[in-house]
């Protein structure tokens, strides 16, 4: 029963990667507004006049721009190499894959060599210095082995304006399927590709600045009213506060009327993040919400590690035009 329920979980996980994949990008540029400061209505207005010329005149780009991605995703390579040989278990990478449908991703080789079936995953996975969402897990019987794809989110690497992937930071971990006891944790590997030299590292740090403090930058970029679960704000994070930190928000509201939001990113030392805090469309139509004008959040901070609390934000108002 326990390994019926922990499959049915990483499918459902799967799903919706794959929905996030296939509706990643596809909103009109009209349905997406950016975050400015409650009173900046003459920059909206400007904004609103730039995205219009911009929808008529990309809709035409878009395909060229999208194959132009795909060609030079085909030309990226890795060396064979071991990342993983520890208490039986050995993890190869193999070579980098394209599909068409998931993206870009590290093929792997597993050997389980110790006496328990063991699970094998990622605590961490980053991507020319930004944190992307990993989905990847594999359970190997003793003695067995099992070719696996660790793909990098197609969706979250477009966000970050990742065009070129050079560089790849794994945390692996390893448990046993029986007793759920762990084989070793944060096991740190690095890998580079073919394109490390020309690799995308600038910040995609545009918007409106929410939150610096402590070495913890926040950013606020865009707001998306048709995204897959509803509404999604798009943060920008980066840390060089010295340790790895999680930033979730508290006593959030649109238009006033208080959220129940999904928000949580992990961001390590020194690297970044794009990630979205997700208003469920059930939220926004029980308060008649059909618009964002106005956002009010507070922004907690804790150590990843320690779950320490290292800052509480004050209330910070934004709207989205």
């Amino acid at each position: 029963m326990k390994k019926n329920l922990k499959w049915l979980a990483v499918l459902l996980c799967l799903v919706i990667f794959a929905a996030m994949a296939m509706g990643s990008g596809s909103s009109a540029p009209e349905e997406v507004k950016d975050i400015v400061a409650a009173t900046e209505d003459a920059v909206s207005d400007a904004v609103n006049e730039a995205v219009s010329e911009a929808g008529s005149e990309g809709a035409g780009e878009e395909t060229s721009a999208s194959k132009a991605q795909e060609e030079a995703a085909a030309s990226v390579t890795i060396e064979e190499q071991v990342l993983v040989d520890r208490d039986g278990i050995v993890v190869t990478a193999k070579e980098y894959v394209t599909d068409s449908i998931w993206g870009d991703g590290i093929k792997l080789l597993i050997e389980n060599n110790s006496e328990k079936t063991a699970m094998v995953s990622c605590d961490a996975l980053i991507v020319n210095n930004f944190m992307i969402t990993d989905l990847f897990v594999s359970e190997v019987a003793p003695g067995k082995k099992a070719n696996e794809t660790m793909y990098l989110s197609t969706s979250e690497l477009k966000a970050a304006g990742i065009e070129k992937v050079g560089q790849i930071e794994v945390y692996f971990r390893a448990s046993d399927t029986e007793t759920y006891d762990t084989i070793f944790d944060g096991e740190y590997v690095t890998m580079q590709t073919s394109e490390f030299a020309n690799m995308d590292t600038a910040p995609a740090d545009t918007g409106m600045e929410l939150y610096n403090e402590g070495g913890i930058r926040i950013v606020g970029k865009t707001v998306d009213e048709n995204s897959f679960w509803g509404t999604a704000i798009v943060l920008y994070s980066e840390n060089t506060s010295g340790k790895n930190v999680t930033i979730s928000v508290d006593e959030m509201s649109i238009n006033g009327f208080m959220m129940s939001p999904f928000f949580s990113t992990t961001v390590y030392n020194e690297k970044m993040s794009i990630d979205d805090i997700t208003i469920f469309s059930s939220d926004l139509e029980e308060n008649g919400i059909e618009s964002i004008e106005e956002v009010e959040l507070k922004f907690n901070i804790y150590d990843a590690d320690t779950f320490d609390t290292l800052a509480n934000s004050d209330a910070i108002t934004f709207s989205a035009k």
